[in-house]
């Protein structure tokens, strides 16, 4: 069942991509309409998505997901928006499209099965260590509203969102155990100030009203024509949201590092806390985009995976994450009309893209040096310095983000190395 999902999604994504519809690249979906209104030609988009992606799926998206052994979404997604705008327009590019991006699928799976079973083999079996790339991130991403309310509304906010997102954890920390007849419940702190600080940051956001002297702009009405293609394609995105949330189920996917890593320790009720959370946040940018453009994306605004995290079984999963992303679409015009209302929240848009994107990469540089050093104590530190600064002064630098967790696996082949040279000794 897990192959053919993951066979299902890549082939739907990648035919989703080449008609236009959706792509899961927030920075490939303005580009979009350029190429569908005839401003861009099939090279130029077929390069920018190739761009945008490649480095991401290669550096990011398979190293987190080998960490874990559990496939973060975006190394299928990113892979799929790239086969989709690759492949010619028409009936023919539409069928080389799900073929590709079906045999796309089936090859991360078993790829990263063959990997991971690979370095189980080796003489030294970093594996365990590697783990350890995820353990800060879910804690660092509990500061990603107070990022975001610093960068938008100046430190002093920021800092006051940081105290409380800082004070629930601790709250939760010694009082959010308790039991429910017989079972035992403890709730995830991180995920309780990650949401706490959401609620923050949604409070300053909503403050700032709009201006009453200022011309009214109703966003579905200026975009109306790309609103109604987006509805349009409900039958085809409620598919590929039920197909994720299916995947998600069985527990072979997640949406993001932080829900990854907690679904690795079987704390599915915690990742679906922290993936709402998550999909909280980013309801500004997927929607403004989204209606700007007339292009979804094929995980939407993440809600389905929260349905994957909590609905175990994957057929109940699949009707309600089409249930989920259609709603999603369905709302887009009372969801602009809100963002009119409050243009604080529409403002938050970019810099929750740029929040996310620099908390993690703190996180997944910190996770891959304990994770190197777990490996090799002492040496660790010294390669995933290296690497960075070292990446830092290159002409094609890989993103930042790919650092720690390609550094960490770097530091595991080499300690193999120097076994076999009689250069490393096991701890």
């Amino acid at each position: 069942m897990k192959y053919i999902l993951v066979a299902l999604i890549g082939a739907l994504a990648s035919i989703l991509a080449n008609m236009g519809v959706a792509v899961f690249n927030d920075g490939l979906r303005p580009v979009v309409p350029e190429y569908l209104e005839g401003r861009m030609d099939k090279k130029a988009i077929a390069a920018t998505s190739f761009a945008l992606g490649f480095g991401l799926v290669i550096g990011f998206g398979i190293p987190v997901s080998i960490a874990a052994t559990i496939i973060l979404i975006h190394s299928i997604l990113l892979g799929t928006d790239i086969i989709g705008t690759w492949a010619p327009s028409g009936k023919k590019g539409l069928i080389i499209s799900g073929v590709i991006g079906a045999v796309y699928g089936l090859g991360i799976v078993s790829g990263l099965k063959f990997i991971v079973d690979l370095f189980a083999k080796l003489p030294v079996n970093f594996l365990p260590q590697l783990g350890q790339v995820g353990t800060p991130i879910v804690a660092a991403f509990a500061a990603f509203p107070a990022l975001v309310v610093g960068y938008q509304y100046g430190v002093k906010k920021g800092g006051i969102t940081l105290i409380i997102s800082f004070l629930v954890r601790q709250f939760v920390q010694y009082y959010g155990k308790f039991k429910i007849g017989n079972a035992s419940v403890a709730i995830n702190p991180e995920g309780m100030a990650l949401l706490a600080g959401m609620i923050m940051m949604l409070a300053f956001a909503m403050r700032e009203k709009a201006d009453p002297n200022a011309t009214s702009v109703d966003l579905t009405a200026i975009f109306s024509e790309r609103v109604k293609r987006i509805k349009k394609n409900i039958p085809y995105l409620a598919v590929m949201g039920g197909l994720v949330a299916a995947a998600t189920s069985t527990s072979i996917i997640a949406g993001d590092p932080i829900s990854l890593n907690l679904l690795a320790k079987g704390q599915n009720i915690e990742a679906a806390m922290t993936a709402f959370a998550r999909g909280i946040g980013f309801i500004p940018l997927v929607a403004t985009t989204a209606i700007a453009t007339g292009v979804y994306g094929p995980v939407g605004m993440t809600f389905v995976f929260v349905v994957g995290l909590l609905v175990k079984q994957p057929l109940l999963a699949f009707v309600l994450g089409a249930v989920v992303i259609s709603l999603e679409v369905l709302l887009l015009d009372v969801l602009a009309k809100f963002l009119d209302k409050f243009p604080g929240v529409r403002g938050c848009a970019d810099n929750i893209r740029t929040a996310s994107s620099k908390l993690l990469e703190v996180a997944l540089l910190v996770g891959g040096a304990m994770a190197a050093n777990a490996m090799a104590p002492g040496l660790g530190f010294f390669i995933v310095g290296g690497i960075y600064v070292l990446n830092q002064t290159s002409k094609k630098p890989i993103v930042n983000m790919a650092v720690g967790p390609v550094a960490a696996i770097f530091v595991g082949v080499l300690i193999n190395i120097l076994y076999v040279l009689g250069l490393y000794l096991k701890p």
